[in-house]
């Protein structure tokens, strides 16, 4: 009886995780699609952390980001969200995710949202998607936000529990915030996450 208590607690747990991502997801590639209008609140502690970091990672490896997408979008073929996944698996390729390769998921992830927006001759912030609920912006915001809480709510699930799931990483980035900018800790964020970029570059170029 203990051992199925414990499996529905479990169950309940990582369905909540899926939901906490789902939403984070689609808060972070919601703003990246929306171009410069004001932005909304943020919904969570977590999906503030994700919109400062993945902004300041997006900065610092703007040019490499960009092109990758690019490069991305040549090979993806009409579902780019099958493909986004294959990305994440290379992205922690050797079996070590940590939060650097997550925030750089998220930040690859809302690149290529707002470059697919613009395929379509939509240019961020101009054409908003009025009438649409939250959650159905254009560009694929859905899809991809889903693809994301897949792999991280579901196939990633235990590394996500344990390290604190969402929790965690508001831990993580209140320690971040805290140091300097060109502290250990943001350099060993981008330096993990140029270990997955390396990786993802070589997947797309093979």
């Amino acid at each position: 009886m203990r051992r199925e208590q414990s499996d529905i607690a479990g169950g309940k747990m990582s369905c909540r995780l899926w939901k906490e991502t789902l939403a984070l997801a689609e808060d972070y590639l919601s703003l990246c699609c929306t171009g410069p209008q004001p932005a909304p609140p943020p919904p969570s502690e977590s999906a503030a952390a994700m919109r400062r970091l993945a902004h300041d990672m997006e900065t610092q490896h703007q040019a490499r980001f960009h092109s990758l997408a690019q490069t991305f979008l040549r090979q993806c073929g009409p579902d780019p969200c099958s493909s986004l996944r294959k990305v994440m698996e290379e992205l922690v390729g050797d079996g070590h995710l940590n939060w650097g390769r997550v925030v750089s998921l998220f930040t690859f992830t809302g690149v290529l949202a707002r470059q697919l927006l613009e395929q379509k001759g939509i240019k961020p912030g101009l054409d908003p998607g009025q009438g649409q609920e939250p959650g159905q912006e254009p560009g694929n915001c859905r899809g991809l936000a889903e693809t994301i809480a897949d792999y991280l709510g579901d196939e990633k699930r235990d590394w996500m529990l344990e390290n604190d799931g969402w929790e965690g990483f508001c831990k993580f980035s209140c320690s971040a915030r805290e140091v300097n900018q060109d502290s250990s800790m943001k350099t060993a964020l981008f330096a993990a996450a140029g270990v997955g970029l390396a990786g993802l570059t070589f997947l797309l170029v093979r």
